[in-house]
């Protein structure tokens, strides 16, 4: 059976409520995820949209996340560290956190929420970018899951 990653705000394939956008209170959304796989030391979200129209674009990057407990509440602080111990990167607005979905008008886009489950800690500093995470995850990815959501103005 696939790790599976989900949110009550949206089912996988829907469309982002307007209050995790940058229309609405641009707070990050409830996610949920079934237990990481064992040998599970840490995990990595990375959130964006592949269809903006300068290219892939990066609107949350955390990492060093507990694999306990087995969800994350709306509305996490855009702080570097969080009390947790997890840490936030920085997103394609400049900014550290959760960016939400702010397309042009037009078609909706997709956005896809990426969680790795990983073997090791990747104690990387606070600010760090989408292509740092990613390459330091390379060959310590235990599983992965993905919920897309959509949304267009």
């Amino acid at each position: 059976m696939a790790w599976q990653l989900r949110s009550d705000a949206f089912a996988s394939g829907s469309s982002i409520p307007r209050e995790y956008t940058c229309d609405g209170a641009d707070r990050s959304p409830p996610l949920a995820w079934d237990p990481a796989p064992q040998g599970t030391r840490s995990l990595a979200l990375i959130m964006h949209d592949p269809d903006a129209p300068r290219g892939d674009f990066t609107h949350w990057v955390l990492f060093d996340l507990s694999p306990e407990p087995t969800s994350l509440p709306a509305g996490l602080a855009a702080e570097g560290q969080l009390p947790s111990g997890a840490r936030q990167g920085r997103n394609d607005f400049g900014k550290l956190g959760y960016g939400g979905p702010c397309p042009p008008p037009g078609a909706p886009h997709r956005y896809l929420f990426h969680l790795s489950a990983l073997d090791v800690t990747l104690n990387l500093p606070a600010g760090a970018t989408r292509q740092q995470v990613e390459q330091a995850l390379r060959g310590h990815v235990l599983a992965e899951a993905e919920l897309m959501g959509r949304y267009g103005r």
